[in-house]
């Protein structure tokens, strides 16, 4: 019995398939549970040479009267065991054990013989290798489909498998010559170095494949946000879910010979998957929607996690979930990844640009009174992707690792809604030609912004403004809540050769022929540090005169409600000074009063309000704008747990959230989720009474964790006034 098995015996996680008085012997050098089963390996019995010669000659059929897939020890082996025990769930280049009963006769090295056909998809084929022949041999061939015995002689015999690293991934139907056939899920396997998924950081592993619930950082690129988020991928029914999602796909609806076979690449899976995660031209999941209310169904921010998205998709026949925006697609995306077995984490890209016609470059259009003119072209706020961890055997060997793809149907891509994967480091070195989508990709974290004034008249003319795009590009840190800046793997320091490499590559010719602006008026925008829900506060258009003459000037200044990507709302304050007189060198500092009596009623649930100043010089007729996005603070919510967590024991939680506006709060409801906490369900709790200004609105809801260790309590406040408020609790659960 190996080391690493007796180990997990001994802490009682696994029961032995069979006692087996056999010897592994590993060529290389000796690696952590897991990776192990992906290295060259003798596994053989005793005396098997002695019969290699006569095999042929005196082949006998095994004839097996009954089997035991050995399901807890397997899957515990090949960390599927969140999945459940009740199946045989398998990563692809891993030997798995069975034990075999047979109903006569005894196993003979050397002479007995069982033939396996493993097949998957509804049409299997060794063309598309969906369908693969093997035999009993004397050693495991981590390679490819191989079995071995791996028990001494005897009616009950171990019997070891491995698949390809390169097999298919999906359910599988495994025939054990004329006696029967078992059936198993093959997934990915990140833990083997054969495997194009492969990842060699156990940390890493664990945050990007086994972590059920994360961050997503979502408020401004001044002030980020940690939002929580239930990824659930191995919650009951979740794998099956994943798997129809790629059978859905249009791909495999017309050629599911093919499209099984294209499973054996990851590259495909998560192309497929930025198609499939939104529904705009198949069967996909979410339905987007970012304006015009939520009618029919319930706002994106509704949702704490994917579990519940993914099992209405499913139980409403493939029809698809109202409503996602990009963090929910993106969450979805990475939820069926890690499910799938491809490490993956959603990413979050701030001042993120939205170029329509691939010229790297966002044309700007504002009115008179510095109010921006809706175009399709547009700044948002943030915008979430995901990255996948996978090789590129179709590109260079630099451009390994983190791919990025985007489930937000934005543009299409060979005549789908989809983009990526790409390469992270393909952006960050300019090259536009290599596949999928890199234009656009970098056109999100480069794009230059140019910005016009319409007039009265009709003409327009040039606004000197900053237009900074791709600015804190976050992610969640591996092992803790913190943000991770990753900033420095899509883009070169900013003047930097490096940089400058990148946009001759890319052709960035706005970006390679700018110039620092000649110092004379400047404006800017300042703001205080607390700006909360519910209160009335100031901010700032500061000018300044860098010229050494005096200057006169008008200084319009205004706000209005914003939704993250951009679209605008009403009127949250306004002021338009005609003579803003500066002195050489002077800084006029102008407030502008912001009252929740007045922005109220405008904000989105997005909290946002854009600010802009327009600064026109009359001397020279030459104006300039400053914008700014601020973000409003929801109160905190507060949870204690109380009692010792421990698991299958019953706990309460204790949640509160204060009242921040100067209103009472109506059909107050608090909801929670978290993986292996609630049972991959929803608790809510409505409150039956009012909760006036100032006032605290309190529950205690109780729930039974199912498994120890460190897990996420989500929790979600909404009511009339103030909504969908989140909040979470990082629990200690014991055995």
């Amino acid at each position: 019995m190996s080391k690493q098995y007796t180990r997990r015996f001994e802490e009682g996680r696994v029961t032995p398939p069979l006692t087996r008085s056999r010897r592994v012997t590993n060529k290389t050098e000796k690696q952590p549970r897991g990776t192990a089963f992906c290295t060259e390996q003798d596994i053989h019995s005793n005396k098997a040479s002695n019969f290699e010669s006569t095999a042929a000659v005196m082949a006998q059929a095994l004839d097996i009267e009954r089997w035991n897939l050995e399901c807890l020890f397997n899957n515990t082996d090949h960390r599927t065991d969140l999945n459940g025990v009740d199946r045989l769930i398998v990563r692809r280049g891993q030997l798995f054990t069975i034990s075999l009963y047979l109903r006569s006769g005894s196993y003979q090295p050397g002479i007995s013989s069982l033939d396996f056909i493993a097949e998957t998809g509804p049409h299997p084929s060794e063309q598309y290798g969906t369908r693969t022949r093997f035999g009993l041999s004397s050693n495991i061939d981590t390679s490819t489909w191989s079995a071995a015995v791996t028990s001494p002689p005897g009616e009950m015999l171990a019997l070891s498998i491995c698949s390809s690293p390169k097999a298919p991934i999906g359910r599988y139907t495994l025939n054990l010559g004329q006696s029967g056939s078992i059936e198993f899920i093959l997934l990915f396997n990140p833990w083997c170095p054969a495997d194009e998924v492969y990842m060699d950081n156990e940390q890493s592993l664990a945050e990007y494949v086994l972590a059920q619930d994360g961050i997503i950082f979502r408020g401004s690129s001044k002030h980020t946000i940690p939002t929580p988020w239930n990824f659930g991928q191995f919650e009951s029914g979740i794998l099956d879910i994943c798997l129809r999602i790629l059978d859905m796909n249009p791909k495999c609806l017309r050629n599911p010979g093919k499209d099984y076979s294209g499973r054996r690449n990851p590259v495909y899976v998560t192309r497929v998957l930025s198609a499939m995660v939104n529904c705009n031209d198949d069967k996909g999941v979410l339905l987007g929607k970012w304006s015009d209310g939520y009618e029919g169904g319930v706002s994106p921010l509704f949702w704490r996690g994917s579990v519940e998205i993914l099992r209405n998709w499913d139980t409403q026949a493939c029809q698809p979930v109202r409503y996602g925006q990009c963090w929910v697609f993106a969450a979805v995306a990475c939820s069926v990844s890690r499910a799938l077995g491809i490490p993956c984490r959603v990413i979050t890209n701030y001042l993120s640009a939205h170029d329509t016609n691939c010229n790297l470059v966002i044309e700007r259009y504002v009115n008179e009174n510095g109010e921006l003119i809706q175009s399709r072209e547009m700044i948002w706020n943030y915008h979430c992707w995901v990255e996948s961890w996978m090789t590129r055997p179709d590109l260079n060997p630099d451009f390994d690792g983190w791919q990025a793809s985007d489930p937000t149907p934005q543009e299409k891509s060979e005549g789908v809604y989809c983009c990526g994967p790409i390469p992270v480091r393909a952006i960050k070195d300019g090259e536009l030609t290599f596949k999928y989508d890199s234009p656009f990709v970098f056109a999100e974290v480069n794009a230059d912004v140019v910005t016009f004034m319409k007039k009265k008249d009709g003409s327009t003319s040039k606004v000197t403004a900053s237009g900074l795009v791709g600015q804190k590009i976050s992610t969640k840190s591996v092992g803790n809540d913190t943000r991770e800046d990753i900033t420095h793997l899509y883009k070169y320091p900013e003047g930097s050769d490096e940089e400058r490499e990148a946009f001759k590559k890319a052709n960035h010719q706005n970006k390679l022929l700018q110039e620092k602006p000649e110092p004379g008026l400047h404006i800017t925008i300042k703001v205080t540090s607390d700006m909360r829900k519910g209160c009335d506060f100031d901010v700032f258009a500061v000018v300044t005169n860098n010229t050494e003459a005096e200057r006169k000037c008008r200084l319009v200044f205004g706000s209005c409600a914003v939704s993250y990507n951009g679209f605008l709302g009403g009127n949250c304050g306004f002021k338009d000074l005609l003579n803003v007189q500066l002195s050489p060198g002077a800084e006029r500092r102008v407030p502008l009063r912001l009252n929740y009596s007045k922005y109220g009623d405008q904000v989105t649930e997005d909290n946002l309000i854009r600010l802009a100043a327009l600064l026109m010089d009359y001397s020279t007729g030459e104006a300039q704008l400053a914008m700014r996005n601020i973000v409003l603070d929801n109160p905190e919510i507060k949870v204690r747990i109380l009692g010792e967590p421990k698991e299958n024991r019953k706990l309460a939680a204790e949640i509160s959230i204060q009242n921040p506006l100067p209103e009472p709060l109506d059909n107050c409801c608090f909801s929670i989720e978290g993986a292996n906490l609630t049972g991959g369900n929803i608790i809510s709790e409505r409150l039956g009474c009012t909760v006036g200004p100032g006032e605290d609105a309190k529950v205690k809801i109780y729930f039974t964790p199912t498994r120890s260790g460190l897990r996420k309590l989500v929790v979600d406040f909404d009511s009339n006034k103030l909504c969908h408020v989140k909040g979470y609790r990082n629990v200690i659960i014991g055995k």
